[in-house]
């Protein structure tokens, strides 16, 4: 297909690596994307509302366990700095936007922080800009919430480059596929879903892309690469919903529902293991059935088997309540008045994410029922105050166990010494089998 001057014109800069490129909030998935951009020598500025993060990088600091100071050291030598003034969004190039897609109380998409990331570019949009959001979001968000709002507020009264001989700016989706802790598979390696309003949008997004990962996955639209991501972490969450629905039968049954995975994984064909917890975590698991349940109700439509998965995973921090609950029972001990120690505050193993961690819900209904709860984690050394959390608190020592009645391991992290856990402790509730093949009469699995 024949594009435009102005197209061909970014495509070279993005060729050349003279394209300059602005990443909008630097966290768990901005930063990780902002480092790759540099290594490829591209002109890298980050941008985020928080001083606090923007000093740290400037300084050469890191805020995220999986990346160390070294790796923000030899970006900064490459030129990579960061921002608070969004006014140098008009001297970019491209600008990728990474910013959190919460839900509300009533888990109800939250797009506060995409409506207010687009106003506050929107004045410095130009002509010939490509704008791409990665924030997990419903279908439609990009043409119906994005475009809109770029149109109304930027300063220039420049419109979405549909036509190739059209002034404006271009606009395009792509979805992040962050799996944090896992270093299995390179970043690089991980194919990227591109959805662009209009061809020339996909050719950009494609090339800026196709320099820091190997394959490309161009889709029909935004809307499609939108479903993309949903379909990627709702076909998770129902599997997880699956087994974790499993293990409260089998722990009734007496059986032990991981020997059961374990055995059914075995099987070449037609099945992959997915393992029950204490409940979801993350930004995009426990989140994105609900914005898909709700974009579906404006079609008249109710997505009953992925509401139902996410109200079995939203109750397993209840059902592991119970469980503490009834492990003391047997002890003749009360929860109220316990001392409690959760072990894990993130919400997988060895990150230091606390995004709708299980641990979070855990304490605070323990803390509701009247005991006395502290936790651990060594990639957390304090929790102050989150969107759904007010914590305050700093981990404790592992060398207070003794003086807990229950330890609750709620992240399997791999720096535990679990024999020297259990040997240690009064009564473990292990929500992870985290325990296995350690024989103790002090161990509930649940």
């Amino acid at each position: 297909m024949k594009f435009s001057t102005q197209t061909n014109e970014l495509k070279h800069r993005i060729e050349t690596r003279e394209a300059r490129i602005g990443i909008v909030g630097m966290g768990y998935v901005g930063l990780p994307l902002a480092l790759l951009f540099t290594e490829e020598r591209f002109n890298v500025t980050g941008f985020d509302i928080d001083a606090q993060k923007v000093e740290t990088l400037n300084q050469g600091g890191s805020y995220i366990v999986r990346i160390p100071g070294s790796a923000i050291q030899a970006a900064r030598e490459n030129g990579f700095g960061a921002t608070i003034d969004f006014g140098e969004i008009a001297q970019m190039d491209v600008v990728i936007l990474c910013v959190p897609t919460p839900l509300d109380e009533y888990h109800e998409p939250d797009l506060s922080y995409v409506r207010s990331t687009v106003r506050n570019i929107a004045p410095y949009v130009h002509d010939g800009q490509l704008i791409v959001l990665e924030s997990t979001t419903y279908p439609g968000t990009t043409e119906e919430v994005v475009v809109p709002l770029l149109e109304k507020g930027n300063q220039a009264g420049l419109g979405l480059a549909m036509d190739d001989d059209r002034r404006g700016f271009f606009v395009a989706f792509s979805p992040e596929r962050e799996d944090p802790g896992n270093d299995s598979i390179s970043r690089r390696d991980i194919p990227k879903v591109v959805g662009g309003c209009g061809a020339a949008a996909v050719e950009l997004a494609s090339a800026i892309y196709a320099s820091i990962f190997n394959r490309i996955v161009p889709v029909s639209s935004p809307a499609a690469a939108e479903m993309t991501k949903l379909l990627e972490n709702i076909y998770r969450c129902v599997n997880i919903a699956l087994v974790n629905e499993l293990k409260q039968l089998c722990m009734r049954m007496g059986i032990d529902i991981f020997e059961v995975i374990e055995a059914a994984k075995t099987k070449p064909f037609g099945f992959q293991a997915f393992y029950p917890g204490p409940g979801l975590g993350g930004h995009c698991i426990p989140i994105d059935p609900f914005y898909l349940s709700w974009k579906a109700r404006q079609f008249d439509f109710h997505t009953k088997f992925i509401e139902l998965a996410g109200e079995v995973n939203i109750a397993m921090p209840y059902f592991v309540v119970e469980n503490i609950i009834e492990a003391l029972n047997q002890r003749h001990q009360s929860l109220c008045g316990s001392r409690v120690l959760v072990l894990g505050l993130a919400y997988k193993r060895d990150i230091d994410d606390l995004r709708e961690s299980p641990s979070l819900t855990i304490i605070e209904l323990l803390q509701k029922r009247g005991a006395s709860v502290a936790y651990n984690d060594p990639f957390i050394p304090s929790a102050g105050q989150g969107r759904k959390y007010a914590l305050n608190m700093t981990s404790t020592s592992l060398d207070h166990i003794p003086e807990f009645d229950c330890i609750v391991i709620s992240t399997d992290h791999s720096q535990y010494n679990y024999p020297d856990i259990v040997s240690k402790s009064r009564l473990v509730v292990d929500t992870r089998n985290a325990t296995k093949g350690i024989a103790a009469g002090n161990i509930v699995r649940c």
